[in-house]
């Protein structure tokens, strides 16, 4: 009688591991992707110095309506009021965070503005200062000083022969810095109201129709105005600033964070999802041949990463019991902090 074949046991151990590589190659194309779309719209905002809620208004036009004919919201079970009104909400909090993001990226570059995007992580050090452990609040409060030390650097710059006209003062970097926060605020909001991912899918594209919704006064007044830049002369229209904004900006880059979060267990706010977004601005600021300087890069990038890393943290036991207890409702950890905060 011949005897069964034993099984390895690190062959069980090991596959999980393989079925996540696919899942962190499409995040490390999409991330790239949607960072290669914000260079190419800060050089054509730079060169043109065109309207950038304008513009941002115009590609949120077909981006809502490709999102509205994808999910289809009014199809399927019928939205309660309790999930469409604060979507709506949600859609005005979007709408100030591309007006905010926008202004930021044309006054200080690509390479601030996405580092930027990080500041979100306050939200947990407020939750933690509010509901957290004594323990836990000044490991908070430690991060939190770490952060706004990568961005004084950041406004600074971290090269010796640095340009006067390169340093930036608080104004210029409040701007990205108050859009992450918003960045980081509607997407706690949009897990409050839904951790199912196909009603999620369909929430944000109301979400989305709503921002565009709330931008159009706001790019009407713009471009009634104007500004001494644009008015002048007819501002020449880049297509590929424009689509890459829509299909990599706005539409891939929320497929590509629902599977970072849904089968990696990555949020935004997150040091993993940091290091991945450094890569991608390291590459494409070689390429486009920026003033850059990589240690100081690098640096900000460990300081920024390991305040995100204090202020988002959580107990250990906690966080792996969520990921234990529904691993398809993703992770509860880091940024969505605030989404257990008592209503």
């Amino acid at each position: 009688m011949m005897s069964p074949r034993p099984v390895p046991e690190d062959r069980g151990r090991s596959s999980p591991h393989f079925r996540q590589t696919p899942f962190q190659i499409i995040h490390i194309i999409g991330n790239f992707l949607r960072i290669w779309s914000i260079y190419s719209l800060y050089r054509y905002l730079s060169e043109t110095g065109a309207s950038v809620v304008l513009f941002l208004f115009t590609c949120l036009i077909p981006a809502s309506i490709l999102f509205l004919i994808m999910q289809k919201p009014w199809k399927g079970r019928p939205l309660s009021n309790t999930q469409v009104v604060p979507s709506v909400i949600n859609g005005g909090i979007t709408a100030l965070y591309f007006i905010l993001w926008g202004k930021g990226l044309k006054s200080c570059g690509p390479l601030r503005a996405i580092l930027a995007e990080y500041s979100g992580a306050v939200l947990g050090v407020l939750s933690g200062v509010l509901y957290g452990r004594r323990g836990h609040v000044w490991k908070k409060v430690g991060g939190l000083i770490a952060m706004v030390a990568s961005f004084y650097f950041l406004s600074q710059g971290l090269d010796d022969e640095v340009q006067m006209e390169q340093v930036l003062g608080i104004k210029e970097m409040a701007l990205p810095i108050f859009a992450g926060i918003l960045s980081a605020l509607r997407r706690v909001i949009a897990r409050r109201v839904s951790l199912k991912n196909q009603l999620k899918r369909r929430l944000n594209a109301i979400t989305i129709a709503s921002a565009t919704c709330f931008l159009f006064p706001v790019a009407m007044w713009d471009m009634i105005i104007g500004s001494p830049s644009s008015t002048s002369d007819k501002v020449p229209f880049s297509t590929w600033a424009f689509f890459s904004t829509i299909l990599f900006g706005v539409i891939l880059i929320f497929y590509v964070d629902s599977i970072a979060e849904e089968r990696l267990h990555m949020v935004f706010s997150s040091p993993r999802h940091l290091m991945v977004a450094g890569g991608c601005i390291i590459v494409l600021e070689i390429v486009y041949k920026m003033d850059f300087s990589l240690p100081g890069f690098l640096i900000c990038c460990l300081i920024l990463g390991f305040g995100i890393y204090e202020a988002t943290s959580l107990e250990r036991g906690r966080k792996d019991s969520f990921q234990t207890a529904d691993s398809s409702n993703g992770m509860l950890g880091d940024e969505i902090q605030m989404s257990s905060l008592p209503t």
